[in-house]
């Protein structure tokens, strides 16, 4: 289908809400998208270059619209949502889930049991959940049970069949976990209060049940009956600190969804926690891959849609970090302090857990699309043109002025490369400049690898400011590398990185993986400069006390240092034990020499 047509398309399309589906010319589907205004939307699509290459791609490949127009944002919403599931278009998120969520049934029937399923059945019976884990399931099964003494059988307890005399108590019963219906000993309408107090706490009102348990203790203590008040004491207590461990917030915030999100470069982690009564009943985190550098709103807004209706979620007010549109009905707040922030700021917690956790799986289990993910990271975070998987970094090392060294360390794909590693001895400055010494190893250290045809680096870090980096520019221009090789140098704060030709610097965030590995590298410049400074510092000292004696290498007299631990003492050893350790002939030298020199 020519241009021509695709524009034709586009201008017949209407300005009403809806739901727009792209197809290439095998017609199969390739994106689904929802729209306030269709026609403005999907021309956004055709008007300009779009800042990723996926999406520019994406457009290439488009060849048929197809829409459908709906009344609200709502319904658009929900349609874009319905129709990414049904027919999973390849460059849409897929908000996919597998698992079957556990549900806590209220079962429709005389003397409700309460149980545990992964299956809903429509008989009239009452679920709540799906909750994000059986654990939690299990909790709260147990605190019923501790709370209330309800049947566990699944006998059909008809009043005509307890009148019957069909059925024996059993265990439970004589255990005290049950009090036998099915003979009768328990009434209908005594069972069905403490169903009812059931009910108020799965749906995260404590309160009631609270009272209740007061009054009984109050009463039975009143009547002396002090074993039994001590029993539903202790209930109180299990309630208590049931309680106490899933209330955060104010308890008049009732009924609310809050949604945040945590994303990196390639990927996007949500949280929702459900809040009835100031406690959290519901907590989930999902990940979800980028397909098209969506933005986090748009992430959001996708997330939120799915999870609502995956949990049967029916709030009218969710808290989220930023404005989303989810249509007329819901009320979104975006919370700057107070309670209501407070919530939204443990979600964030929760996700930015949830990220690290799955980061530190990732790197055991797919180390290299850990790597590629850090890489696509650093090249987003210091506006690269490529990922710096090869990244050199200089260090000066002259302390006092002393025996001017550099080193150049390498990290290939975000991890040193020692292998690669080199030390410079500072040829062509006089005294400590670093500038010029900056200057100088830059130009050997990319010269050489010019003239033996070796692989340059994607980015070169010089520790320094502005100065630093102007000096190592010096020789970047002098072999006719600006533009090939991308440069930054990085200030003594660290979060402070500087690119050539501009005055403002870069500020990462601190708590960056950028800012990390170019930590490490400064620090790895740093170790490998001065240890090299040392070793050569530690040279020259000992040349100036041992260079003056004929006959005698630098190798024997690191032997006899080594030996003796220091000069002096060599000076006052016998003849006899430095024979011991190098030889007679070369131990008579020494000692003729050391005996001369203090004759004189």
């Amino acid at each position: 289908m020519n241009p021509t047509t695709l524009a034709l398309q586009i201008q017949t399309l209407p300005d009403n809400p809806g739901v727009y589906q792209y197809y290439d010319k095998e017609g199969k589907i390739l994106y689904v998208g929802k729209a306030k205004n269709l026609k403005k939307r999907v021309s956004s699509y055709f008007n300009k270059i779009h800042d990723t290459a996926k999406t520019n791609v994406l457009v290439k490949k488009i060849v048929t619209i197809k829409h459908i127009v709906v009344p609200t944002e709502t319904d658009a919403l929900l349609l874009e949502n319905n129709l990414i599931k049904t027919l999973q278009p390849r460059y849409n998120v897929l908000l996919r889930d597998d698992k079957s969520y556990p549900w806590l049934c209220i079962k429709k029937e005389p003397f409700s049991r309460i149980f545990a399923t992964r299956r809903m059945v429509k008989d009239g019976s009452e679920y709540f959940g799906p909750y994000t884990s059986f654990k939690t399931v299990s909790t709260i099964l147990e605190l019923i049970k501790e709370l209330y003494p309800l049947r566990t059988c699944n006998f059909d307890l008809s009043k005509s069949n307890i009148e019957s005399g069909k059925f024996k108590v059993c265990l439970e019963y004589h255990i005290g976990n049950c009090m036998g219906p099915c003979e009768g000993y328990e009434t209908l309408e005594n069972y069905q209060k403490q169903v009812d107090a059931i009910r108020e706490i799965l749906k995260g009102n404590f309160k009631e049940s609270m009272k209740d348990f007061k009054r009984v203790m109050t009463s039975l203590a009143a009547d002396m009956h002090f074993e039994e008040a001590q029993k539903i004491k202790e209930k109180i207590e299990i309630l208590e600190n049931y309680q106490s461990r899933s209330t955060i917030v104010n308890p008049k915030i009732t009924n609310i969804d809050v949604f945040s999100i945590v994303s990196d470069e390639s990927a996007a982690y949500v949280n929702f926690l459900q809040i009835s009564h100031g406690s959290i009943i519901r907590s989930h985190t999902m990940e979800i891959k980028k397909k098209l550098d969506e933005t986090d709103e748009e992430l959001l807004e996708l997330a939120i849609i799915e999870l609502r209706e995956r949990f049967h979620l029916l709030s009218r007010e969710v808290i989220v970090p930023f404005h989303v549109d989810l249509g007329e009905n819901i009320k979104i707040t975006v919370p700057q302090l107070g309670d209501k922030k407070q919530i939204l700021d443990l979600s964030i917690r929760n996700a930015k857990f949830y990220r690290i956790e799955q980061l530190k799986q990732l790197q055991i289990v797919d180390p290299d699309r850990h790597t590629k993910r850090i890489m696509a990271q650093m090249q987003k975070d210091l506006r690269l043109p490529v990922e710096p998987r090869h990244i050199e970094c200089f260090d000066n090392s002259n302390i006092q002025g002393t025996n001017p060294v550099a080193a150049c360390v390498v990290f290939k794909d975000g991890k040193p490369s020692k292998k690669d590693y080199r030390h410079f001895n500072i040829k062509t400055v006089e005294g400590p400049d670093d500038f010029a010494s900056m200057t100088e190893v830059v130009y050997r250290r990319y010269k050489r690898l010019l003239d033996e045809n070796q692989p340059l680096p994607n980015l070169i870090i010089i520790d320094g400011g502005k100065g630093q980096l102007s000096s190592a520019l010096k020789s970047i221009d002098e072999l006719g590398l600006r533009g090939k090789i991308a440069i930054i140098g990085i200030a003594k704060r660290l979060e402070e990185l500087f690119y050539p030709g501009d005055s403002i610097p870069l500020y990462l965030d601190k708590k960056s993986e950028t800012l990390k590995i170019i930590q490490q590298l400064r620090n790895e410049a740093h170790r490998f400069g001065i240890t090299h400074h040392r070793d050569k510092r530690s040279k020259a000292a000992l040349n100036s006390s041992i260079e003056s004696i004929p006959g005698i290498g630098e190798k024997t007299m690191l032997t006899l240092i080594q030996h003796f631990k220091s000069v002096k003492r060599l000076k006052l050893a016998t003849e006899k034990e430095i024979s011991d350790v190098i030889g007679v002939s070369k131990a008579k030298k020494i000692t003729e020499f050391y005996k001369a020199t203090k004759e004189n």
